[in-house]
C-alpha cells in the first residue's frame, strides 16, 4: 500500500500513533517483531507481529527520509580515550569514543 501524503494511515486498522510507535520501537531498539507486539499488548492494544512487519516495510523508508536531514552528521575519523580510575579502592576501566568534531 502506497503512503498517501494527505493521510498516510488511511485504510489501516490501528491509529497512526500506534503504528508509528511500533515502527519506532522496532527501528530504535534491538527488538523482534514479537517483542514489540508484547510491549504494545501490555499497553492494551493487541497487534500481531506480522502487522508490525508490514508497518515497518511500509513506513520505515518514509521515516528515514524525513529524519535523516535532522541527524547530526558524523565523519569517519574516530579516536578512543581510555584510562583506569580508582572507584572505592578498585581500578575501573573507563573509555569513550569521539569523532573529530567531538
Amino acid at each position: 500500500m502506497a503512503i498517501n501524503a494527505c493521510n498516510p494511515f488511511k485504510g489501516r486498522q490501528y491509529p497512526g500513533e500506534v503504528i508509528v510507535l511500533c515502527v519506532r520501537w522496532y527501528l530504535r531498539y534491538p527488538l523482534s517483531y514479537e517483542h514489540v507486539s508484547e510491549m504494545v499488548a501490555e499497553r492494551g492494544v493487541e497487534v500481531d507481529a506480522s502487522c508490525i512487519w508490514r508497518w515497518v516495510q511500509a513506513y520505515a523508508p518514509e521515516l528515514n527520509k524525513r529524519c535523516r536531514p535532522h541527524l547530526k552528521p558524523t565523519n569517519k575519523s574516530y579516536r578512543i580515550d581510555e584510562t583506569y580510575i580508582k572507584v572505592r579502592g578498585e581500578d575501573k576501566y573507563l573509555y569513550r569514543a569521539l569523532d573529530s568534531s567531538g
